[in-house]
């Protein structure tokens, strides 16, 4: 059917076949190194993860990783749900929202940089470049095996 004579027969126009939302952005490849990196020292070392953790369901807020036995969230810069911020202050805003709601939780949130130069932020999360990474984990690993277990004991004392 035609759309002239559709219009004539239903007094509507034709339904538009563009998707009105716009897909997210493509993730750059310093962030696809960094994380296949960070994912690999993890792997390594032996720690356990969640890859893109949603810790508030009603949010659609992500990480990138989430270090399950230290509570840890790890965000890389440059990650593909960011949107594209380009610098605009209302989803900076946003973003370090999230970042508060994430410690009232009980996290820490960490964020590693890709960027060779980048500004440290002193009022956000701990901030970190990529290659600092890897030894970061290595330190956090070391600091868990030679500290003293923070476990109740099994019989109640204490």
């Amino acid at each position: 059917m035609e759309a002239n004579e559709y219009f004539w027969l239903t007094r509507k126009k034709e339904p538009k076949t563009k998707p009105k939302s716009k897909p997210l952005p493509k993730a750059t490849q310093k962030y696809l190194e960094a994380e296949e990196e960070f994912s690999e020292a993890l792997d390594n070392l032996k720690i356990k993860y969640e890859k893109k953790f949603q810790f508030k369901s009603t949010k659609h807020w992500r990480f990138d990783f989430h270090l399950i036995e230290h509570r840890i969230l790890v965000e890389i810069a440059g990650g593909p749900w960011s949107g594209g911020r380009k610098g605009k202050l209302k989803n900076k805003a946003w973003s370090l929202d999230r970042y508060d709601v994430a410690e009232e939780m009980g996290y820490t949130v960490v964020r590693i940089e890709t960027a060779a130069r980048h500004r440290i932020d002193e009022s956000g999360p701990l901030q970190m470049r990529k290659d600092y990474a890897s030894q970061w984990l290595k330190n956090l690993k070391r600091q868990i095996f030679n500290g003293s277990d923070q476990t109740l004991p099994a019989n109640g004392l204490y």
